[in-house]
């Protein structure tokens, strides 16, 4: 008995009698023993969902930071003597609230696009992004793309998804392609891309470019995103007694189609487009499958002109898409890819 009263002497102040606390502790640990067993089979949107259910007990329970900071603590102790290892902190706890105020009234796209994401990244938009379409963006890039905690706090610091806004400007796949792939390959496709990993200092020529590129071709394929598989660079079609030379040709999975890349040192210019449209043409006529969609370029170019790529694009009837590249490291990802590596640890130990 006496252990009892030390034990209740020891708890933080609650705020609320014993028996609301009760049933507060009661709910939260059937929350968790009801998405135990489903857990092991898919663990992002499984946890999520355990996340939510939490996170939507302490709102209904209109606990909040300040005076509820008693229950929560105490329901963390609590908790975690049942559940030791699923990271119950005071913290997280109060981030699950903040994860289920959030979206409590978003539409079910929204809340399919964060559910399954791992629970770090889903912190990671919470702190960083305040618009919920730039999550849902961002949500749809973690999955197509297959980006890690790091690649989305760049990409978040890059502001990739001000960029994307401009992306229908860059590119004419809603007009060439079947409404699902068009969708899908404005996923696939992204408007800019980083090649800092060439470690390029000085201006070069194209072709130069070009074998950097070949040289690490891994970090590239990783650059364009999941889904790519590299055939070849100055791929040779022939026809009609004459010979054309694709810079770089890839396969994508989900999209069955062929890609081909034309790298561009300069700015964008009208003409690279109906050079672009030949070689689709000769892609689709010579190398497409049977059973393949039809091929895609991508104009890969160091500057470009949203209204220039529009009008250029307006009347081109294969599916084509204009991107920048960058060849330098910026210093903010730089310096956020080292603050990253210095501070994982510390992140990791926050969330227990």
């Amino acid at each position: 008995m006496n252990n009892q009263k030390n034990e209740m002497s020891n708890r933080p102040q609650t705020n609320i009698n014993d028996s609301d606390y009760s049933e507060i502790l009661f709910q939260a640990i059937n929350q968790i023993k009801t998405a135990r067993t489903i857990i092991a089979k898919q663990v992002n949107s499984s946890a999520n969902s355990v996340y939510w259910n939490l996170g939507k007990l302490l709102f209904e329970k209109q606990l909040e930071e300040g005076y509820g900071s008693g229950v929560v603590k105490q329901l963390s102790i609590d908790l975690k003597n049942e559940f030791p290892d699923m990271g119950l902190s005071p913290r997280n706890l109060w981030n699950m609230k903040r994860f289920y105020e959030r979206y409590y009234q978003s539409d079910t796209k929204l809340l399919r696009s964060v559910a399954v994401l791992p629970w770090r990244h889903n912190l990671l938009l919470l702190e960083k992004v305040q618009s919920l379409s730039a999550v849902e963006f961002y949500a749809n890039e973690v999955v197509t793309k297959g980006w890690s905690r790091d690649l989305l706090l760049n990409a978040i610091k890059m502001e990739s998804y001000s960029r994307s806004e401009n992306q229908s400007n860059s590119n004419n796949f809603n007009n060439t392609l079947p409404e699902l792939n068009a969708e899908y390959a404005n996923e696939v496709f992204k408007s800019s891309y980083n090649l800092g990993f060439l470690g390029i200092t000085e201006p070069i020529k194209e072709l130069e470019l070009e074998n950097r590129l070949i040289t690490k071709i891994r970090a590239f394929v990783l650059e364009l995103g999941k889904g790519f598989s590299f055939i070849g660079n100055q791929y040779r079609l022939e026809y009609n007694n004459k010979e054309y030379f694709v810079d770089m040709l890839f396969f994508h999975r989900g999209l069955q189609s062929l890609v081909a890349i034309e790298l561009k040192i300069g700015s964008f210019k009208a003409e690279y487009v109906g050079k672009m449209n030949l070689y689709l043409s000769l892609l689709d006529k010579l190398e497409k499958g049977k059973n393949e969609n039809q091929s895609i370029g991508i104009i890969l170019c160091a500057d470009k002109d949203h209204l220039d790529v529009e009008i250029a694009l307006q009347d081109i009837n294969k599916p084509i898409g204009v991107a920048e590249y960058q060849l330098l490291l910026p210093k903010e990802e730089l310096q956020t890819l080292i603050l990253n590596e210095i501070n994982a640890t510390e992140a990791e130990n926050d969330e227990e």
